[in-house]
């Protein structure tokens, strides 16, 4: 159920609880509605918050009965079809009380016209699908928790029993109704179940009593004008590498939890993706390559980086907070390398791009203002991509990870290089339908010179988007899906979701067929959590819709090569779910990184480069914004797994700071005179040389020399040669630290204790008088004996 409850249902709620107590007859003086309830006057025509009474419920806020659908036959009506639609489906008994007499029946609406229709027609209030069936029994009574699955078929069009109505193709909302009595209680609408049916043509009409009469023939769809159409195909994980562990050319790498290894695995979420595109894309099924011509597969980065380490071998982290803790061995390496190898045939003859880097947000990303944070979000991926699948990706795409993009993003992307963006077509302002249109920033002027650079918004239909996302084991609603747009997925089966996202695939074949130039860009959530048949259905649909004419490939390269027209538009973000003090903490720690990159040395002798060791720590900064299940069920846990990657990564990069340090002396220091050099010890225990600055905190009495820019080789120590300068005699402290080149302290200060034996300026008079004492009575002496005159000095003193 979708509407909100009002006063009616509560009450009737109220009423049915205190039944026990009070007596039927007294308390229920009839009986509520058999089928439907009266709408309030004030409902509109299409909303799905509209104040209608709905389901009365238990005490504890539970409904009575839970519908859910299992099948749909056939999921899309066509020619060939049957000419009914069976649904099965089972009601279980979810309340606190028997319920007797449950019948259901179906129910259909009006076909949609309209993409938002999509998404508000599940919403509308019962009594707006007004072709109905009648109503049959499935079960005499249920127990609380008792189940009955049960069947229910209905005609298409009928002239002479109950049907659906339907006669035009296009995407009918249906619904099925479940009354039932609780004990106490009267007879109620308990609950219903809705979705989607795709019709593309329209098979025989039995009910037409002359064979040969226009309605009783088959009704094919019109396909004078297709709709040209691309599809975007994500394959993408949350983030799994664990955080804080540098690059490294022979360790193993860490995951935080095994999940992968079961995706990736045969009957998995990314296995089936992936195994949807080998089938739907195989020859005899795509003869004329109109499917893959029409598919371009979105990769993320971060998840080829994952895979690829897994095939040779990983550890799973006991502890995702303390990385560098105890592991046990995956199990998914032999997975990995499957699939890794079966990606690599499939890219090397189709279209594929790269996301940003671990469908990071990138306006999360703009605001930070970190160039190489921005390099490695949306640059540097297709260089992942191309390099571990050995293939030229499609470059100067990005693929917004939310939806939409704002000026300081706009300016992102133009700054690394991107010149089509893809957004949901209600994020643009004004809309427009031309497939390509220029994208202004507000930050930059249309009449500066810097507004020059092309950057195109490519738009995908948000409707539909928002449809595949409901499809899945975690279904998930985008962040800019309008609030009349929205409803609880948890209400729906699968079956019923998947069925929702089929109709809207279908909907833009099959509406607006007078419209010229017709296009449409299909695009799922990056973070899809489709599996089992669904995602071969989907592409299945594609597929029909391709060879039936209702529509036509246009390649991704196409829809960039077109010109940009109308008139130029920009775009709207979704307000960034991530605080202030997460974004300042990555701010942060990409500036150390910065720093550590800038100091370390490049070792000819060794695979392990300054770009290598600090990579995975930058890329955890882009894996902490990530989006990946933010607008789901599992934003509490991807939420979590953000600020402990985040902990995790500060841990990690302290521990790196402080492998590089000056080693504390033992003892004192005695300086033999006051220009007598300090030797002090520096070590550094990281993998790479790194160069680094002396700083010196000592007292006014001392004058320490700049020794200048020191090299510390890997995992070793060097002497530093201090020269120093005393003018007192006593007992000096004196603070040494080592320094990153733009004066970031690496480790641990070391005082050190230094004795002095110099007495300053009062020894350099003392000896200067006595230099200066001796000099006169040398001098005297010489005075004397040169004149041939006795010494008085020598007085008394005779020679023996």
């Amino acid at each position: 159920m979708r509407a909100r409850k009002v006063t009616a249902a509560a009450l009737t709620s109220f009423l049915l609880a205190v039944a026990p107590a009070v007596g039927v007859t007294a308390v229920v003086p009839t009986q509520l509605p058999m089928a439907i309830a009266q709408p309030d006057a004030s409902v509109g025509d299409i909303v799905s918050t509209s104040a209608v009474p709905d389901t009365p419920m238990t005490q504890a806020g539970n409904p009575f009965l839970t519908l859910s659908i299992e099948t749909v036959a056939p999921s899309t009506v066509t020619t060939s079809s049957d000419p009914f639609v069976t649904v099965r489906a089972t009601v279980t008994n979810t309340g606190d009380r028997r319920v007797d007499d449950v019948s259901v029946r179906m129910q259909a609406s009006a076909a949609i016209d309209t993409t938002a229709g999509l998404r508000t027609s599940l919403t509308l209030d019962q009594e707006r699908f007004d072709r109905v069936g009648d109503f049959v029994t499935v079960a005499q009574s249920l127990e609380t928790d008792e189940s009955r699955q049960f069947d229910l078929s209905m005609q298409l069009r009928s002239t002479t029993q109950p049907s659906l109505g339907i006669v035009t193709p296009g995407v009918y909302p249906l619904l099925l109704n479940v009354n039932g009595t609780p004990e106490y209680g009267g007879t109620a609408r308990l609950d219903d179940a809705r979705f989607l049916l795709p019709v593309v043509g329209l098979p025989r009409n039995p009910g037409e009593l002359d064979p040969v009469a226009p309605d009783a023939a088959p009704l094919p769809p019109n396909t004078r004008n297709p709709v040209a159409m691309t599809v975007l195909w994500p394959l993408a994980d949350i983030p799994r590498l664990a955080a804080g562990i540098p690059g490294s050319v022979d360790e193993r790498v860490r995951l935080i939890d095994d999940e992968l290894a079961g995706e990736l695995a045969s009957g998995g979420r990314l296995d089936t993706l992936l195994k949807a595109v080998e089938f739907a894309t195989k020859p005899g099924l795509d003869p004329g390559g109109n499917l893959a011509s029409s598919l371009c597969i979105g990769i993320d980065p971060d998840l080829l980086v994952t895979v690829s380490n897994m095939t040779r071998g990983y550890l799973v982290v006991d502890n995702p907070a303390d990385p560098a803790s105890t592991a046990r061995d995956g199990t998914g390496s032999a997975a990995a390398t499957e699939w890794l190898s079966r990606l690599e045939t499939i890219a090397s003859s189709t279209c594929v791009t790269a996301m940003p880097f671990a469908q990071t947000d990138l306006g999360a990303v703009a605001d930070i203002g970190d160039a190489s944070l921005i390099d490695g979000a949306i640059r540097g991926p297709a260089d992942i991509v191309d390099g571990i699948l050995g293939i030229t990706s499609t470059r100067g795409f990005t693929w917004s990870t939310t939806g939409g993009v704002d000026a300081d993003t706009a300016d992102a992307l133009r700054a690394a290089g991107t010149g089509t963006v893809l957004v949901a077509d209600n994020s643009i302002s004004p809309p427009t339908s031309a497939p390509m249109a220029q994208l202004l920033s507000t930050n930059v002027p249309a009449t500066d010179p810097a507004s020059t650079t092309r950057l195109a918004a490519a738009h995908y239909d948000a409707a539909t988007a928002a449809a595949l996302a409901g499809v899945g084991d975690t279904p998930s609603t985008p962040a800019l899906t309008p609030a009349e747009e929205r409803y609880d997925l948890d209400t729906d089966s699968r079956t019923a979701r998947l069925q929702d996202a089929l109709g809207a695939v279908n909907f833009h074949a099959l509406v607006g067929t007078d419209r010229p130039g017709r296009s449409v860009t299909v695009a799922p959530p990056q973070y899809w959590t489709a599996g089992g048949d669904e995602p071969s259905a989907i592409l299945s649909t594609v597929s029909s819709l391709l060879r039936s004419g209702l529509a036509t490939p246009r390649p991704l390269s196409q829809l960039m090569a077109e010109p940009t027209s109308g008139t130029p538009v920009s775009s709207v973000d979704a307000a960034t779910e991530l605080d202030t003090g997460t974004v300042d903490l990555v701010r942060s720690q990409s500036a150390r990184i910065g720093t550590l990159m800038q100091s370390l040395v490049e070792d000819p002798q060794s695979a392990l480069t300054p770009r290598l060791f600090t990579a995975p720590l930058r890329e955890d900064m882009l894996r902490a914004l990530s989006t990946a299940g933010r607008a789901s069920s599992m934003a509490d846990k991807t939420g979590t797994m953000a600020f402990t990657r985040l902990a995790a990564t500060r841990i990690g990069i302290d521990t790196i700071y402080g492998s590089v340090t000056v080693l504390a002396p033992g003892g004192v220091y005695t300086l033999a005179s006051e220009q007598s050099p300090l030797l002090l010890v520096a070590r550094n225990d990281l993998p790479m040389p790194v160069n680094v600055l002396l700083r010196v905190d000592a007292p006014p009495e001392m004058t320490i020399s700049d020794v200048g820019v020191t090299q510390l080789p890997a995992r070793g120590s060097r002497t530093i040669t201090v020269p120093a300068e005393v003018d007192a005699t006593r007992n000096l402290s004196v603070d040494f630290s080592v320094t990153a080149l733009d004066g970031s302290r690496l480790g641990e200060v070391s005082t050190v204790s230094v004795r002095s034996n110099a007495y300053g300026q009062a020894l350099a008079i003392i000896t200067a008088c006595a230099g200066a004492l001796l000099l006169l009575l040398a001098g005297r002496r010489l005075w004397h004996r040169f004149r041939g005159q006795p010494d008085p000095a020598d007085e008394g003193y005779e020679r023996p």
